[in-house]
C-alpha cells in the first residue's frame, strides 16, 4: 500500500472509531485532556441520527451594498464522508441551507451539515433524515444578505474554532469538535470512559449500588484534567 493510501486508510479507521462513540464520551475525554469541545446551542433538526467526519469549512459574511455574492455553490466540491461546517456568524435572520442543498448533499454522501446559523425547508431534511445541526430554522433566504468569504479556512461555530480536517461528531446531545492533531489521543481516552460507564451499568444490573460501582471504578475522576497540553 502506498504512503498516501495508508494515511487514507488510517484516517478512515479513525472516523469509523469516532462513529462508535457518543458525544458525551468524547466531550468528557476532551475535558480530561484540557480541551474545549461542545458547540453550545447547536442542535439536530432531525433526532435519532449521528455522524462523524472531517470538517469541510465554509465562512459567510454580510453582503456589501453594491456587489452581492452567492450561497451554496461550494457544495459541488465537498468530498464524500466530510462534514460541512458553516460559519454564518450565528445569524438567525437568514438561512444558508435549503432543500436543494439537502437533496444534493444526501445524494453525494456528505456525512452531515453543521451551521452556526439557521437552515430552512425542514420537511425535506426530515424526509431524507439528513443530519443537519443548527441554531434553529427560518425561511428567509440568505441570498443578497450574505456572501461567501472563504472555503476551507478556520471558522467559528458557537465560539469553537473549527479547522479543515478536524473531526466533527454529532448526535442527539449536540456537536463536538476534535482537533485533528489530538484526535487519536481523544479517541483513546473516550473509549476508556465509555468502557468504564458500561462496566458501571453491568455492576448495577448485578445488584451493586451506584455509589460502590462509581467509587471502585473511579467514575468521578474520569473527566478530571490529568495534564493540559499547549
Amino acid at each position: 500500500m502506498s504512503e498516501a493510501k495508508n494515511e487514507s486508510a488510517q484516517s478512515d479507521a479513525l472516523i469509523d472509531a469516532f462513529k462508535a462513540l457518543d458525544t458525551a464520551s468524547v466531550s468528557d475525554a476532551m475535558d480530561k485532556l484540557g480541551l474545549e469541545a461542545g458547540c453550545l446551542g447547536i442542535k439536530p433538526v432531525v433526532t435519532g441520527v449521528k455522524f462523524a467526519g472531517r470538517a469541510f469549512t465554509v465562512k459567510y459574511r454580510a453582503c456589501g451594498v453594491v456587489e452581492r455574492g452567492t450561497v451554496g455553490d461550494f457544495l459541488d466540491d465537498v468530498p464524500t464522508g466530510h462534514v460541512i461546517v458553516i460559519d454564518n456568524g450565528g445569524r438567525i435572520d437568514c438561512t444558508v441551507w435549503g432543500d436543494i442543498m439537502t437533496t444534493l448533499a444526501h445524494r453525494m454522501g456528505v456525512a452531515a451539515t453543521v451551521i452556526d446559523g439557521v437552515c430552512r425547508d425542514v420537511p425535506k431534511i426530515r424526509e431524507l433524515s439528513y443530519p443537519i445541526f443548527t441554531r434553529d430554522y427560518y425561511m428567509m433566504t440568505g441570498k443578497d444578505r450574505v456572501e461567501l468569504e472563504g472555503l476551507n479556512v478556520p471558522v467559528n461555530v458557537a465560539n469553537r474554532q473549527v479547522r479543515p480536517g478536524d473531526i466533527v461528531v454529532g448526535d442527539d446531545s449536540g456537536v463536538v469538535v476534535v482537533p485533528a492533531s489530538r484526535a487519536a489521543e481523544v479517541l483513546e481516552v473516550a473509549r476508556q470512559i465509555e468502557h468504564t460507564e458500561q462496566e458501571i451499568l453491568k455492576r448495577i444490573a448485578k445488584g451493586q449500588t451506584l455509589r460502590e460501582a462509581r467509587s471502585e471504578l473511579q467514575y468521578h475522576a474520569l473527566q478530571t484534567p490529568s495534564q493540559v497540553k499547549n
